[in-house]
């Protein structure tokens, strides 16, 4: 049975996978004006796509890498050519 469950896990998880998405230039703009303002120990709200799916992961960005563009949020690795929207929650109420 385990092997069962196993394999039909596999398949729905497969099934549900998602293209990733075209971004305008206009929203690629907005991005990176967030970017420019996102500092390590801000907290922010990150859609993006990882393995054949959007995400959104919330918490404080611990590092930055511009030579590899992408920065860690929480424990999490994301590349700015996959973020679909970001935002500064810092400043949210």
């Amino acid at each position: 049975m385990k092997g069962l469950s196993e394999a039909l896990k596999d398949r729905e998880e497969r099934h549900l996978r998602v293209q990733k998405r075209d971004i305008s230039e206009e929203k690629v703009e907005e991005i990176s004006n967030v970017l420019e303002r996102v500092v390590v120990g801000v907290s922010v709200r990150v859609e993006y796509y990882k393995a054949f799916h959007y995400v959104v992961i919330r918490g404080l960005v611990k590092k930055i890498d511009i030579a590899h563009k992408c920065f860690l949020v929480n424990e999490e690795k994301i590349f700015f050519s996959d973020i679909y929207d970001i935002r500064i929650t810092d400043y949210e109420k």
